[in-house]
């Protein structure tokens, strides 16, 4: 019996392009890019042809003047002397701000109601059914209208809290205010501050910058003491005791770096009909934060649901078998094993909710769309300008997130030997 031969290499050759099976493939996507280059620079020049037959130039020094208008809320310095591209870098720092809360808040709300639907508690499993069923069939926008509405209409004016018998109270020991425009919050200050970086485009903390710094060396220094614990383990069979040093890891330098610096808080006051001191959170951020929340974790919920499924009974049986209690079972054995498929979609969750965030408008939340694609548009007129400008900086942040848990797939996910 004889084997058949490998045919030996003639080297490339231009005619291999077209009929050798091998780079065939890359002749067709090499020609169909080409193709759609094309067809992208031959739409980018009609555009420009014809705006410039209307008189209309596209260019972004626009970002550069004066915006003239003010932003009820920022978490950087600006006023209406700033320019436009200003504005619209306190629209995109709101827009990342509620973003990230919304996305914190929605996946712990989210994992609970997920397990809570799976409860063999009757009305508990019936209560998150309901919960799911109610808010994902209810668009968005008319639970950011009926939030909204609810801040504003339930809740009382400023001037109720004046007064020997005022009749609103502050709540948590005269530390906060719920009112119909704003929600009044302690802000924390520091006696013996650091100071500020200026960057130009905003002013970064000193005492942040230590602050985490701190926490980041607390996280490694407990690090290395568990690997220490490990190494201890597997020569001597006895794990030694630690979780009093990661507490200390973690809390004592913060708490030691924040009595260094002085930490306090400055509470709100009444002074005539308005609260002063203190920071005035608008009702708008906590309409739409709450909105988004709540409409992002029902689906969060099913996936958590989906993933805790597909983990196999034997894995809970075992666990039982060795004495864990349902509770630890859950958290020890069994999410762990499902984040390997919640992690996947998730990630198109916490790109909806980013996106969602446009729905700011519903509420006056100055986001970058109301800011950018809002108000700066209308006094420009630059609408090309402005809506590709939106639209890069949502792609980009769309990039940004799905990078990151795509990272964080990578590490959970099954590993091939």
């Amino acid at each position: 019996m004889s084997l058949a031969e490998k045919r030996p290499d003639s080297g490339f050759r231009l005619s291999k392009l077209i009929y050798d099976s091998q780079y065939r493939g890359y002749t067709i996507q090499f020609l169909f890019l080409c193709a759609l280059a094309l067809l992208i620079g031959w739409l980018v020049d009609n555009a420009y042809m014809n705006l410039a037959k209307l008189g209309i130039t596209p260019n972004f020094s626009f970002l550069t003047n004066r915006a003239g208008y003010d932003i009820s809320f920022k978490l950087i310095h600006y006023t209406n002397d700033s320019t436009h591209g200003r504005a619209a870098l306190v629209g995109l720092i709101n827009t990342l701000f509620v973003s990230f809360l919304g996305c914190i808040a929605a996946t712990v709300l989210g994992v609970v109601v997920g397990v809570l639907r799976l409860s063999k508690n009757w009305v508990i499993a019936r209560l998150m059914t309901i919960y799911v069923e109610v808010v994902r069939n209810v668009p968005l926008l008319l639970w950011l209208l009926v939030i909204f509405a609810v801040f504003t209409e339930a809740t009382p004016a400023p001037r109720d809290f004046r007064g020997a018998n005022p009749s609103a109270h502050m709540w948590l020991w005269n530390s906060m205010a719920v009112t119909n425009r704003y929600v009044a919050l302690p802000a924390p200050e520091f006696f013996r501050s650091l100071g500020n970086i200026d960057l130009v485009v905003f002013k970064v903390s000193l005492d942040l910058l230590a602050l985490v710094a701190v926490v980041v060396l607390g996280g490694l220094a407990d690090r290395a003491l568990r690997n220490h614990a490990a190494r201890v383990q597997e020569a001597t069979g006895r794990r030694p005791t630690t979780w009093w040093a990661t507490v200390l890891l973690y809390f004592g330098p913060p708490i030691a770096l924040l009595a260094i610096l002085g930490f306090h808080f400055d509470y709100p006051k009444m002074t005539g009909f308005n609260f002063t001191g203190g920071m005035l959170a608008p009702n708008s951020l906590f309409a739409l934060w709450f909105g988004l929340t709540i409409y992002t974790a029902v689906y969060i919920a099913e996936i958590v649901r989906a993933g805790i499924l597909a983990v196999s009974k034997g894995q809970t049986e075992a666990a039982y078998a060795l004495g864990l209690r349902p509770g630890r079972t859950m958290r020890l054995v069994v999410l762990p094993q499902a984040l390997r498929v919640i992690v996947p979609p998730m990630i198109s969750q916490f790109l909806n909710l980013t996106k969602n965030s446009t729905l700011a408008a519903a509420v006056s939340y100055p986001d970058l769309g109301a800011t950018l694609g809002g108000v700066t548009l209308n006094q420009t007129g630059r609408a090309l300008e402005s809506i590709l400008l939106m639209m890069v900086t949502y792609l980009i942040i769309s990039l940004l997130i799905s990078i990151a848990m795509n990272l964080f797939n990578r590490r959970v996910r099954l590993k091939e030997r």
